[in-house]
């Protein structure tokens, strides 16, 4: 079977992934995941689709990480490892479907204004 790449995104962090059948190794940009993510909880949010596919130890995965901080990276993972696993057995589609795993969350930093602080906070008002 040959490699499967699919792309995943969220806020600013883009995830380029590359799928194959393996032992079940995940790098990280050339590193173990489990070093490249410290917490358990992003350890989970980036292998969830194939801990609800039930496919943990199947596939040897490589990421390249790009942008963001670690939670929106780790998501951004998620998505494109739940696309790519969707490219490969599109019976997993439904599993993955219902955790909501399919959706790319469109939620994004707004943007700062001119003459306001930040996005929505204004200057300091004075009245003399």
């Amino acid at each position: 079977m040959e490699v499967i790449n699919t792309i995943g995104r969220r806020k600013t962090a883009i995830a380029r992934i590359y799928v194959e059948p393996g032992q079940g190794t995940i790098q990280v940009n050339g590193r173990d995941f489990k070093d490249y993510f410290p917490t358990s909880i992003l350890q989970f949010k980036a292998t969830e689709p194939l801990s609800v596919t039930e496919t943990l130890g199947k596939y040897d995965v490589k990421v390249n990480l790009d942008g963001g901080g670690v939670k929106g990276q780790s998501e951004a993972m998620a998505l494109a490892l739940a696309r790519a696993l969707c490219k490969i057995d599109e019976e997993l589609r439904p599993a993955l479907k219902a955790k909501g795993l399919l959706r790319r969350d469109p939620r994004m930093v707004e943007r700062k204004k001119y003459g306001q602080k930040k996005a929505r906070k204004r200057f300091q008002f004075s009245k003399r």
